[in-house]
């Protein structure tokens, strides 16, 4: 059955997301194969608000990354990925010092993204204190239904690529002790790719103000206290 089901797979491959499927016996998958994104995709369908021709810029920019960024969270090898020039990589984020591919990898795309350098206390999400796996799982929980992304605007062509972009979901489920809204949490940004001559990325910089994202995830209430619960039942444990 799960053979049958691999082929399903790699005959229907994913509309989005290139190198999915190809040759994926060769490839060192982080969960031992490669990833569905039917939840997302459908999300993404049906929340876009731009829909691109097929074929042009703005489309083929939007799966790029994607793509690129199902590599960087399924694939354990950098030498496995198609969509990064690996010798020239780096990832800059709201002006920070970059990181290379093999440090992107480690490190894992959202504690990539989502690393400042406000002083502790007042840091709501602690990259330093996450590993490659944690955050995938923080934020799969919070967005069940999957974490969509969109090209809004290309600005300018390869080789160095301009464009502006939205992430977003519905907080379903529970953020590090924040109950869920149920609300859509989204923020907007902007993102440069210098690519070679094989549209392979060598650089990326985004461009986007985190409290966006976490001011819809903190509104949902704290979870009650051990003093709290003493009087008032907990809603999820029914």
């Amino acid at each position: 059955m799960a053979t049958e089901e691999a082929t399903l797979l790699k005959t229907v491959g994913d509309k989005y997301r290139s190198f999915l499927y190809d040759e994926a016996d060769d490839i060192e998958w982080r969960h031992g194969g490669p990833p569905t994104y039917d939840d997302v995709n459908k999300l993404f369908e049906d929340g876009r608000t731009k829909e691109w021709p097929n074929g042009s810029l703005e489309e083929i920019v939007q799966n790029a990354v994607k793509s690129w960024e199902m590599e960087l969270s399924h694939k354990t090898c950098l030498k496995d990925f198609k969509t990064i020039n690996p010798e020239k990589f780096k990832l800059f984020v709201n002006g920070r010092e970059g990181f290379s591919g093999e440090e992107t990898l480690r490190i894992g795309s959202y504690n990539a993204l989502l690393k400042n350098s406000l002083p502790k206390e007042f840091q709501y999400y602690k990259a330093e204190e996450e590993s490659f796996e944690s955050p995938h799982y923080v934020f799969q929980s919070a967005f069940p239904r999957g974490f969509a992304w969109e090209v809004l605007s290309v600005y300018t062509g390869p080789p160095e690529i301009v464009f502006k972009f939205r992430h977003w979901g519905f907080f379903e489920g529970p953020f590090k002790g924040h109950a869920p809204t149920g609300e859509i949490v989204q923020f907007y940004g902007l993102a440069t790719l210098k690519v070679d001559e094989s549209l392979r990325v060598e650089e990326v910089e985004v461009y986007y103000d985190p409290a966006e994202l976490f001011g819809g995830l903190l509104k949902g209430q704290p979870a009650a206290t051990e003093s709290s619960t003493a009087t008032h039942e907990c809603p999820f444990s029914k």
